[in-house]
């Protein structure tokens, strides 16, 4: 996992894309992926080109192993 942040109990990360589109573009791969596993993000979309993911497991107050996993498959969109 690449530059994911341990904050209030979640891992976060921003993602800078160069426009909108694919700022939306990698918002609708990460909730294929989210669908996927049943685990979902909390995601914000701001200055229209950057996406914050949040990742943190609520039925454990915590960000668990499933966390973990959803952020290296959610890094491997970006390579």
């Amino acid at each position: 996992m690449m530059n994911w942040k341990t904050e209030n109990n979640q891992l976060e990360k921003v993602f800078n894309f160069q426009d909108f589109s694919q700022a939306m573009q990698f918002v609708n791969k990460v909730g294929a992926l989210a669908e996927k596993i049943n685990h979902h993000p909390d995601i914000l979309i701001f200055a229209y080109k950057k996406v914050k993911i949040s990742l943190t497991t609520h039925s454990a107050g915590n960000v668990t192993s499933l966390d973990h996993e959803l952020a290296e498959k959610i890094d491997r969109l970006t390579q």
